[in-house]
């Protein structure tokens, strides 16, 4: 006779054990849920998507499900760590593994591909094979995407070539034209999904410089894998680009260079360099890895109306909770003050939550040593800003 009781507190003790106290796809700490068909423990989030894995995983709640001895013993057999072990086996360097505050069109084609699809168990062949060879073109790929146009609000249908050997990836208007449209750089190109900012489930934005000034492009395509794997062709082609840039440098130190999502993003107001403009609401982006504050008078803005670098704190940089006396903000006076060398900037958030985030933020940069790069990104930004 089953001990239904006796079994669910086996299982959590199960799930507390070693890598079962996190998600199997996407880290979330504490599942409560498991695929009982593979024998791993997941969250809530990625069970959703395991549903519709037909004849492929089956979940259970732990906590609100019936548990009888023989899949208590499955579980038990398998668990996380074995499992990933065969499913996870050959997962490229440069693939990008969800984690638990990502998108759903992210973690949903993780788990396609893991288990449905089957890439990375080496049993069978993957796309993503010829992406890890040497040979010319192995990492190269065509196809459309809808970009948003100058109108504003338009997305319409571009055709992008990624191309290794130029180091770029090229967009056009039609099959067949004269010359790309636009041509963005491998060296400074990042990616990251946004859907709620553009609208879209499977909305990526694609950063890169132009001219010296930061350029945004969104785009989406109406399928989730094909987006993924867009995703995952430009962090391939960002992998190769580093590894041949700086050879003595490890996958550990570049992989965190390929994409990155941004520390924080959201609207404040700001004031002018004299502090007796009026506040204006404008939506700020802080890229960490480049050590910029971005904002733009609306979110979806192809450039930036300014750029800060964000030094180290033994340079000159600091935030500070508060405004000066007599300074209020427009809507909001929950405030906090950027040092830089060159000025300050005086910033009103519209809660106290958001004034805390936005100052844990910057700490984070201020706090973080100043590598090379960084200091000649600072000195060609200062340079620019005084023209």
């Amino acid at each position: 006779m089953n001990d239904w009781d006796g079994n669910k507190k086996l299982l959590l003790e199960l799930s507390r054990v070693g890598e079962n106290s996190a998600c199997a796809d996407c880290g979330a700490a504490d599942p409560e849920w498991t695929s009982y068909t593979l024998g791993i423990f997941i969250c809530l989030n990625c069970s959703g998507v395991h549903r519709n894995l037909s004849g492929i995983s089956r979940v259970k709640s732990i906590q609100l499900d019936f548990w009888d001895d023989t899949l208590v013993k499955e579980m038990r057999n398998k668990g996380n760590q074995a499992v990933r072990k065969c499913y996870e086996a050959k997962v490229p360097p440069f693939y990008y593994k969800p984690r638990a505050a990502d998108c759903r069109v992210l973690k949903e084609q993780w788990i396609r591909a893991k288990y449905d699809q089957k890439e990375f168990t080496g049993a069978c062949w993957s796309q993503w094979q010829e992406f890890i060879t040497l040979e010319p073109g192995a990492g190269d790929r065509v196809g459309c995407l809808w970009k948003r146009g100058k109108d504003k609000g338009s997305f319409r249908s571009r055709i992008f070539h990624l191309v290794e050997k130029e180091g770029a990836l090229l967009y056009y208007t039609k099959e067949g034209g004269k010359g790309p449209k636009g041509v963005i750089p491998l060296s400074n190109m990042n990616a990251v999904f946004q859907p709620e900012k553009i609208g879209n489930p499977h909305g990526l934005q694609i950063t890169y410089l132009k001219d010296g000034h930061t350029r945004n492009i969104f785009v989406y395509h109406k399928n989730g894998k094909d987006i993924v794997d867009w995703f995952n062709a430009i962090r391939a082609a960002r992998f190769r680009y580093l590894k041949s840039a700086f050879p003595t440098a490890s996958d550990t130190d570049l992989i965190p260079k390929l994409t990155w999502n941004f520390a924080k993003e959201g609207y404040m107001e700001k004031t002018g360099p004299m502090e007796r403009e009026p506040f204006k609401r404008r939506w700020f982006t802080l890229d960490t890895l480049d050590r910029k504050l971005l904002y733009f008078k609306d979110p979806l803005d192809a450039y930036a109306q300014g750029e800060v670098f964000i030094g180290h704190t033994g340079y000159g940089y600091d935030v500070k909770a508060g405004l000066p006396s007599r300074v209020k903000g427009n809507k909001w006076n929950v405030g906090l003050t950027l040092v830089t060398p060159d000025r300050r900037f005086l910033l009103t958030c519209e809660n106290d939550q958001d004034l805390k985030e936005w100052i844990k933020a910057f700490k984070e940069v201020i706090s973080k040593p100043m590598s090379l790069q960084d200091y000649t990104a600072e000195a060609t930004l200062r340079r620019k800003q005084r023209r």
